[in-house]
């Protein structure tokens, strides 16, 4: 009976966001009843499979009944329980901001691109098939371009062309991945493939391992890992603040499929790819996190900053991605989580401060109304940001250098994460004290009321969907036991290949 839940997040938005446009086109007031209904039943039910997940059985949903690897199979394991829940609990309290803050009512149709979003996420999350996975990935890349550009304007949509530009590319790189790699084991089903890899002649490894490294390619255009991530800063400061929030899951989609395809298909024991991803990511990770924080110091624009320091965590958590042991993808998984939600929160902050001060530009201008509020949130988010104490952004980051230490090179990867911690806490504090603390020390006034006609801006409701993801950084910090268990086991699962393998190829 669970079985048939699996498909249920893929379903529900997918049905959810065609209803939107047919019966509630023109009443945002029901759009917004059922848009939310929506996303919290697909938070009840991603909590559900987590719980159903967490016994260690891997459970698959074969569509039509056609079994693996003829069929389209939709897989449930710990990895990809742990990814519903973590998009659900986002996009609920992204999706609460937005209707309290009357942001929906800027552009038409964004429940049904916001629910087609989700179903693209859900999607790439359980496909037990590569080719699906791309197929989701452009349900992503087709939804993401109507967020991003909602609300128009000249600088959004350029950064929207250049968004769609750079993702276009990575697909077509996809697909002639996917071609090189059906055409050498003749099956795109990644469980089937991981055992068809192991026994390729030797006239075919040289192709396996250059579909295998245009793969790795395509994950960190979609994980904006250096070289390949210019997409993304000028995606997460010019998008819509709201949007930003819910695009701070997509690069942890790239992420997600590095560890599912490097532990299943080209893991550490799969001798005929050759060099280990871990060496080619390593490098990049490091400069990943080097980039994103002097975009941090560099500072101009909270947007800007805000964007870079999201930048920077995808480098942190790609140093642990690097190494594929079991304690390194703990650490990359809690590092995931606690980033994704640091990160929403500082950007629903920026739209708030955007909103009220008319500009993100780190000027010293007239205080904005609930200063004192607004800087609180600033500060706990900075905290999490940067990984200081007491929040789980310090833990993620102990578990980083605890899994890196014994790796090569230990000495540059923990040099690059503590100088970057201190840049972050340097480049957050001096744009909160320029947004915050210098209005009021330097005695700036208003005296046109331009901020004053800006100051009637809803905050209950907003406010409380920051705190509820700052509430949820905090239960990862006092609940870090429970959780890094749930992903220790996670990472067990994901090495342990032979658990997926026989239950996708329906061998229990």
């Amino acid at each position: 009976m669970m079985s048939h839940w699996i498909v249920a997040p893929i379903i529900l938005p997918s049905l959810m966001a065609p209803l939107l446009v047919l019966v509630a086109r023109h009443d945002i007031g029901l759009q917004r009843v059922l848009s939310l209904a929506a996303t919290a039943a697909l938070v009840v039910i991603s909590l559900m499979l987590a719980v159903a997940a967490a016994s260690g059985t891997v459970e698959v949903y074969e569509l039509g009944n056609w079994p693996a690897p003829f069929g389209i199979v939709m897989v449930l394991d710990r990895l990809s329980a742990l990814m519903l829940v973590m998009t659900a609990l986002l996009a609920l309290a992204v999706q609460v901001y937005v209707v309290g803050t009357d942001w929906d009512r800027r552009g038409a149709h964004f429940h049904a691109l916001y629910q087609f979003q989700l179903m693209g996420l859900t999607g790439a999350m359980l496909t037990g098939d590569l080719f699906n996975l791309f197929v989701f990935f452009e349900v992503l890349l087709i939804a993401s371009y109507g967020l991003m550009v909602h609300g128009g304007g000249k600088a959004r949509l350029r950064a929207g062309v250049q968004y769609v530009i750079f993702n276009l590319a990575g697909s077509t790189l996809f697909v002639f991945a996917l071609a090189t790699l059906y055409g050498v084991t003749g099956t795109l089903n990644m469980a089937d493939m991981a055992e068809r890899a192991h026994e390729l002649p030797e006239a075919d490894v040289a192709l396996l391992r250059t579909g295998a490294a245009m793969l790795l390619v395509v994950f960190a255009v979609k994980g904006a890992l250096l070289p390949v991530h210019f997409w993304l800063p000028n995606t997460y400061v010019h998008a819509p603040a709201p949007v930003a929030a819910l695009f701070a899951i997509m690069t942890k989609v790239g992420a997600y499929s590095i560890i599912r395809v490097y532990t299943l298909i080209f893991g550490p024991e799969a001798e005929v790819t050759g060099t280990m991803p871990g060496d080619w990511i390593m490098p990049a990770a490091v400069l990943t996190l080097i980039v994103g924080m002097v975009g941090v110091l560099a500072g101009g624009n909270l947007a800007r900053v805000v964007a870079f320091a999201a930048i920077g965590s995808m480098g942190t958590m790609f140093a642990a991605v690097a190494v594929f042991t079991p304690e390194s993808t703990l650490a990359a998984l809690y590092y995931m989580v606690h980033s994704t939600f640091a990160a929403a929160v500082l950007f629903l902050i920026v739209d708030m401060v955007q909103s009220r001060r008319g500009t993100c530009a780190l000027g010293v201008l007239p205080p904005i109304a609930q200063t004192g509020l607004i800087a609180s949130l600033f500060f706990a988010g900075a905290i999490a940001m940067a990984g200081m104490p007491p929040l789980s952004g310090f833990l993620g980051k102990l578990l980083v250098l605890d899994a890196v230490r014994d790796h090569g090179g230990v000495a540059w990867v923990w040099a690059a994460i503590l100088i970057g911690s201190l840049i972050a806490i340097v480049g957050l504090a001096r744009a909160g004290s320029q947004l915050f603390w210098k209005p009021h020390a330097e005695g700036i006034t208003d005296p046109d009321g331009t901020v004053a006609a800006m100051a009637s801006q809803p905050v209950g409701v907003p406010v409380a969907s920051i705190m509820a993801l700052l509430g949820l950084i905090v239960v990862m910090t006092l609940g870090a036991g429970p959780v890094t268990g749930y992903m220790q086991d996670t990472a067990g699962q994901l090495f342990d290949t032979s658990v997926y393998i026989n239950a996708v190829m329906g061998r229990n």
